[in-house]
């Protein structure tokens, strides 16, 4: 046998939630080898954990933690706006210096989360997420799809499009247009319907777990599409199957909504 079974026997995680979007966080010295295949048993959800992904943590000069994403297909991203609030929430719960700021480090650069409130294990930050990149929209037809959409960068890919309503079967398109030769990495794709000046709901497909219950850079990539396209005014509030977010857009995105550590375990390997 080789790589983390080689020398673990039980690997320590926090299980954190974020809008009903899941996460496991683990200090990244309790595994190597290959994390991809590791992420995956752990994120099973009939014979794991069970998660969306996993956030790696290790040690940086610069920032509170590095966390590596890993999605629950073994697949890495950049970056999950969701994830990094419950690394956050999991970094404040264990300091005792009432910590208000934690930088986290992701693949899309320095995320800095700034503490709004707690009440017991669930924590409610403002996160910054950076400056967004809106592109042209774009039409997708192949194999009985048709979907108008813009592509927006929040230091990973989506594809936001607007609806009147969410159809049955969407799910099905959105992996169709997610595996289009237009988007060479991926997509995370969201389906957006206005509800008012200020107020959007979302559906989420995200890349390499599938659809899920919230998203924070969808959250924030849809959020941006509304603004851009005069649908909607900042702030704005984003409603997804498992909870609401609000996104400011100023000088860069900022992201606000829950984290909640859920519980502490092992994980047998």
């Amino acid at each position: 046998m080789s790589g983390p079974q080689q020398q673990n026997t039980r690997i320590p995680f926090t299980k954190a939630s974020a809008c009903g979007n899941d996460f496991l966080l683990v200090e990244g010295t309790h595994a190597s080898g290959d994390l991809g295949a590791l992420t995956r048993r752990m994120c099973d959800r009939h014979r794991g954990v069970g998660a969306d992904g996993v956030e790696w943590l290790f040690p940086d000069a610069e920032a509170d933690v590095n966390a590596r994403l890993i999605n629950a297909d073994g697949s890495e991203a950049e970056v999950s706006g969701n994830g990094t609030r419950c690394v956050a929430a999991e970094i404040c719960s264990n300091r005792t210096n009432k910590k208000m700021e934690v930088v986290v480090r992701t693949g899309a650069g320095l995320k800095t989360c700034h503490l709004v409130s707690r009440q017991s294990s669930t924590f409610e930050f403002e996160v910054e997420m950076g400056q967004p990149e809106v592109g042209a929209q774009l039409l997708i037809e192949t194999a009985g799809v048709r979907a108008l959409g813009t592509k927006v960068s929040m230091g990973n890919p989506h594809f936001v499009i607007f609806v009147e309503n969410f159809h049955d079967g969407w799910q099905r398109q959105a992996a169709l247009i997610a595996a289009q030769p237009h988007f060479p990495q991926g997509t995370n794709v969201e389906y957006v319907m206005v509800r008012g000046a200020n107020k959007i709901e979302i559906r989420l497909f995200e890349r390499g777990v599938g659809e899920t219950e919230s998203s924070g850079t969808g959250s924030c990539a849809s959020a941006v599409a509304a603004i851009a396209s005069g649908r909607v005014t900042s702030p704005v509030t984003v409603i997804a199957p498992g909870g609401a977010q609000t996104v400011r857009w100023d000088d860069q995105v900022h992201l606000r909504g829950p984290a909640t550590l859920v519980c502490r375990g092992e994980f047998f390997v």
